[in-house]
């Protein structure tokens, strides 16, 4: 183990780890989005949209992300639809975590006592007004542990863009292995950038997790 070949590959490993990030954020912000919608649609039973939404889940999940990307990123072109490397990953990592985060929201939404559904329909609330006041809060709450487990599982998902040559950490050390054949080195310096990204993350979503199952916010 040479500390210095690991001192000179920081500055790579510095671009993947900025890359890494992005592509993270912008990847689990879009699920959030995507799997909130699906969630909200397949639960109040949309006609026709509802059932789109449900065999977009089930492909979504029942299908690889390698599968996904190779299929954005070389069939795509095919149908005169080309986009870069960085927008595939963007949009498979969406498209996968979307179909998870939905099923997330789902079970969340599910345990929502139908009492209380009840009463707020008795008071007169359309879907929108029971999604927002009743559903949400308090699905919301019930769904962290499965949107902490899915986010954690999307950052991790990241590596597979090293497959469309998106310079991300896995490709940063995959080319500097193959360059410099140094692999104790490369690896080991991945592993501690995936543990800086992943650790605090973890604690801060259990934190998270704790204080909306209590409601101790402010306390």
């Amino acid at each position: 183990m040479s500390w210095a070949i690991i001192q000179q590959s920081l500055p790579e490993f510095a671009k993947g780890f900025q890359l890494t990030l992005w592509l993270s954020l912008v990847g689990i912000i879009g699920a959030i989005i995507v799997g909130l919608i699906s969630s909200l649609l397949q639960y109040f039973r949309v006609p026709v949209i509802s059932r789109i939404f449900d065999i977009y889940v089930e492909v979504a999940r029942n299908t690889p992300l390698l599968i996904q990307l190779f299929f954005l990123y070389y069939a795509f072109p095919v149908m005169g639809m080309k986009m870069s490397a960085r927008t595939c990953g963007i949009i498979g990592l969406i498209f996968l975590g979307g179909a998870y985060m939905a099923e997330g929201f789902t079970g969340g939404f599910k345990g929502v006592s139908k009492s209380q559904i009840d009463n707020g329909q008795a008071l007169g609330m359309n879907n929108w007004q029971l999604a927002r006041y009743v559903i949400l809060p308090q699905g919301f709450s019930l769904s962290m542990p499965a949107l902490a487990a899915n986010i954690i599982f999307l950052i991790k998902e990241t590596s597979i863009f090293t497959v469309i040559a998106i310079p991300e950490l896995t490709n940063t050390a995959l080319d500097l292995i193959g360059m410099y054949y140094r692999s104790n080195e490369y690896l080991f310096v991945l592993v501690i950038a995936y543990a800086i990204i992943l650790i605090p993350l973890i604690l801060i979503l259990n934190w998270l997790e704790r204080k909306v199952r209590y409601g101790t916010f402010g306390d």
